[in-house]
C-alpha cells in the first residue's frame, strides 16, 4: 500500500489516541432501532416515517458532518467517491429533464434514495474510524443479525409465539397470505422466518450477516468462546437461509466464502484457509441436514431446484427473464432511462400511473432500476464505483504493512463480489443494504488508513496532490 499523500486530520498521530466508539456506531444502533420498532403494531401508523427516516438518518449525517465540519481536515476520499458522484448527477439529469418523470414527489423522493445510500462515502470519511473502532463495528453488526436469526429459529420451533407484527400490506399484497408460509416436516404451516423484521423471509438476511461475519470473526479472534459463539451464529444463519427458501440469499452467501477462500489463498494464509475450508463444510452438511430434518419436503425441493440444472438453465428459468427484458426490451426504449419514480416504493408512496406513459414499470433485478433511473450512463457510472470498491477492499486485504487487519479487507473484499452477483437477482442499491454497502466499504477504507499510521513507525508528510486522495 502506498501513500500518495497524508492529508489526515491534524491529531492522528500515531501517539494521539483515537475515538473507538463514535457517530457511526451511534448511526448503526438507531438504524437497528428502526427495524425492531417496526415489530410493534403500536407503531403502525408511523411506519412510513420510520422507513423513511433510516435514509433520512444518513442525509442528516451527511448535512451535519460535511457542512458543519467542511473547514477541518478529513481522511482522503474513497476511490469510490468520484463514481458516486456521477451517479447523483445523472439521476439529477434525470429527475430535471427526462420527460417520462412520473411525479415531481416520486421522482424527488427516489432521487433523495440515491442520495441517502450513497451519503455513507461523504460523511464516513469525516468520522475516526481507528481498525478497533471498525472492529466493534462488525462485532455490533454480528451481533444484531445473529439475535435477529435465533428468533427466527424461535419462530420455527414454535409458531405463534415470536411472531412479529406482519404489517397489512404485506398480508394483502399479491405475495401475501398462502404464499409466504411453508410446510414443516411435522404438517405445520408457518411463516418463512422473520426474524426481528416485518416481513417473511427477512431473516434470511439476517442469515448472511450471521453467516458471513461470524465465519470472519470467527477466523481472526483468538478468544475460544467468542470462536464458539461464532461459529454457532453462522450455523443459526444458516439454517435461517434454508428455512427461508431465499435462494439468492444461498448464492449470495456462497459467493462471498469462495472470494474469501481465495483471498486468504492469495494471502498465503494457508492456517486460516484449512480452518475454514474444513469448518465451513462440517458446517453446510450438519445445517442442511438440521433444516432439511425440520423445514421438510418444501425446504429440501426448494434447494435441490438450484441444482437440478446447469446454472444457466436455472437462473434464466428464475431471474434471467428479467435480466434479457432489460436489454432487449427496455434498453432499446429507455436508452437514457425512463424517468424517476417509475418503480419501486417511491413509486408506491409518491406516484400516479394513471398517464400511460408514466405509469409504473415492474422491476425484479437492480439492472432493470438502474436503466430506469438514469439509462445506460447510470449503469456505467454505478458500475464502475462498485469495481472501484471492490478493488480498494482487495489492495487493503493483500497489503502486507497493515498486519493483521489486512483481513477484514479480506472479509468486505468477499462480501463486495457477492454484493455485486446479487445485482443480476435483486435491487440492493436502491435499499438500505445499499445503504450499508457503502458504509462498510468507506469505514474498512478510513480505518486502513489509521492502521498504516499503527503499522509504520514514521510518517512522511508531503503537499497534497490535486486530488488529495490516497491510493491503495
Amino acid at each position: 500500500m502506498k501513500l500518495k499523500t497524508t492529508q489526515y486530520l491534524p491529531d492522528s498521530s500515531p501517539d494521539t489516541p483515537q475515538s473507538d466508539w463514535g457517530w457511526l456506531h451511534t448511526f448503526i444502533l438507531l438504524q437497528f432501532t428502526f427495524q425492531i420498532l417496526l415489530l410493534f403494531p403500536q407503531f403502525g401508523v408511523l411506519r412510513v416515517p420510520m422507513r423513511v427516516g433510516t435514509f433520512a438518518l444518513s442525509l442528516l449525517s451527511l448535512v451535519v458532518l460535511v457542512w458543519l465540519r467542511r473547514l477541518q481536515e478529513q481522511s482522503p476520499r474513497h476511490p469510490a467517491t468520484g463514481a458516486a458522484i456521477w451517479v447523483l448527477a445523472i439521476v439529477t439529469m434525470s429527475f430535471c429533464f427526462n420527460p417520462f418523470l412520473n411525479t415531481v414527489a416520486a421522482g424527488a423522493a427516489q432521487w433523495a434514495m440515491y442520495a441517502a445510500i450513497l451519503a455513507p462515502l461523504f460523511w464516513v470519511r469525516r468520522l475516526k474510524i481507528t481498525p478497533k473502532g471498525f472492529q466493534w463495528l462488525i462485532l455490533m453488526m454480528w451481533g444484531f443479525h445473529t439475535l435477529s436469526a435465533c428468533f427466527g429459529v424461535l419462530q420455527v420451533y414454535f409458531p405463534g409465539q415470536f411472531q412479529p407484527y406482519l404489517s397489512t400490506a404485506i398480508q394483502n399484497s399479491t405475495y401475501g397470505g398462502e404464499n409466504l408460509l411453508i410446510t414443516l416436516a411435522n404438517g405445520a404451516q408457518v411463516y418463512r422466518p422473520m426474524g426481528l423484521t416485518d416481513r417473511p423471509g427477512g431473516a434470511a438476511t439476517a442469515g448472511f450477516y450471521a453467516l458471513l461475519l461470524g465465519v470472519g470473526i470467527a477466523l481472526r479472534e483468538r478468544n475460544e468462546i467468542l470462536r464458539v459463539a461464532c461459529m454457532g451464529s453462522a450455523a443459526v444463519g444458516l439454517f435461517c437461509i434454508y428455512l427461508s427458501q431465499v435462494r439468492s440469499i444461498l448464492i449470495f452467501a456462497g459467493i462471498c466464502l469462495v472470494c474469501l477462500a481465495v483471498v486468504l489463498l492469495r494471502q498465503g494464509n494457508f492456517g486460516r484457509l484449512t480452518v475454514m475450508t474444513v469448518g465451513i463444510t462440517a458446517l453446510v452438511v450438519a445445517t442442511f441436514t438440521w433444516a432439511v430434518t425440520i423445514g421438510g419436503e418444501s425446504t429440501l425441493a426448494r434447494l435441490s431446484s438450484l441444482v437440478s440444472d446447469r446454472a444457466d438453465a436455472v437462473y434464466q428459468q428464475n431471474r434471467g427473464n428479467f435480466l434479457e427484458q432489460t436489454f432487449s426490451v427496455l434498453l432499446p426504449q429507455y436508452p437514457l432511462g425512463a424517468g424517476l419514480g417509475r418503480w419501486g416504493m417511491m413509486n408506491s408512496y409518491f406516484g400516479n400511473n394513471s398517464n400511460a406513459s408514466t405509469q409504473s414499470i415492474w422491476v425484479e433485478i437492480q439492472w432493470t432500476g438502474w436503466l430506469l433511473d438514469g439509462g445506460v450512463p447510470l449503469m456505467i457510472a454505478y458500475v464502475a464505483g462498485l469495481m472501484k470498491a471492490c478493488l480498494t477492499a482487495w489492495k487493503i486485504a493483500i497489503c502486507r504493512q497493515l498486519g493483521d487487519f489486512k483481513f477484514w479487507g479480506a472479509l468486505i473484499f468477499a462480501y463486495n463480489i457477492g454484493a455485486l452477483a446479487i445485482t443480476f437477482n435483486y435491487p440492493l442499491f436502491i435499499s438500505q443494504g445499499g445503504m450499508e454497502f457503502w458504509l462498510l466499504n468507506t469505514a474498512l477504507f478510513v480505518a486502513a488508513s489509521h492502521s498504516w499510521i499503527e503499522h509504520t513507525e514514521s510518517i512522511r508528510w508531503v503537499q497534497p496532490s490535486t486530488d488529495s486522495e490516497p491510493y491503495l
